[in-house]
């Protein structure tokens, strides 16, 4: 079963309007967060500027229709070029029942077999202590990485556990998105842990995920200090 999930990383404002691109397709967006981008403070403050709000929407298709997304995307709200976004697709191993694939697809049948898993990019997942995203770029910025995003979220951490490593899951967690390409993962994923890692304020974890399509990275290889 050739399936994926095809996430879009655009300004709060273009939520309606992107959300209308996967409906025209026949897409329920299965899932949409808040977050903002991780442009440094400093740079901020000297351009004038607000941090960017962010929107994380997410959707499953099969393989054709994935692709058909990101280029009606492209040509509804220019995603490709610097400034209006992001847009990547991850290929999914597998789903937890025909259920479960009939509410993630809206009841259609996904198929074209095996999702490819040669892609030049990877989505770096990093959960953090919150209010530490700044550490985890300051990290991962020299590495190689251009940008990122960052989401509020809630850890649920055992307690006995927590006693036992000296670690803190249950609380409040911040999650940083990094889309980087494949040859700099590592480096970026090694400055987070050096640098954000386990004792640090930080206390970062991180894991990657490939990337198969992708739109709108050129914004972020080019202008790496807007987030």
């Amino acid at each position: 079963m050739e399936f994926y999930m095809v996430a879009s990383i655009v300004d709060r404002d273009k939520r309606e309007a992107m959300t209308a691109v996967y409906e025209s397709l026949g897409l329920g967006v299965s899932l949409t967060m808040l977050g903002r981008g991780t442009a440094g403070r400093e740079n901020l403050l000297r351009l004038g500027l607000n941090e960017s709000e962010k929107a994380v929407m997410a959707a499953f298709a099969d393989g054709e229709t994935a692709k058909k997304l990101i280029r009606r995307t492209k040509e509804k709200l220019y995603i490709d070029i610097p400034g209006n976004g992001i847009m990547l697709s991850v290929p999914v191993k597998s789903v937890g029942g025909r259920t479960a694939l009939e509410q993630l697809t809206g009841k259609k049948t996904a198929g074209g077999g095996i999702p490819s898993m040669e892609f030049a990019h990877e989505l770096i997942y990093v959960i953090l202590n919150e209010g530490h995203s700044d550490e985890v770029m300051d990290a991962a910025r020299p590495a190689g990485a251009a940008g990122g995003t960052v989401i509020a979220a809630k850890g649920t951490g055992i307690a006995r556990v927590e006693k036992f490593r000296s670690l803190t899951l249950a609380d409040e967690k911040e999650v940083v998105l990094i889309v980087a390409r494949a040859e700099n993962k590592s480096a970026i994923m090694k400055a987070i842990m050096d640098k954000a890692g386990r004792g640090t304020h930080a206390g970062a974890i991180c894991f990657s995920l490939p990337v198969t399509e992708i739109a709108g990275l050129r914004r972020l290889e080019e202008e790496p200090d807007e987030g």
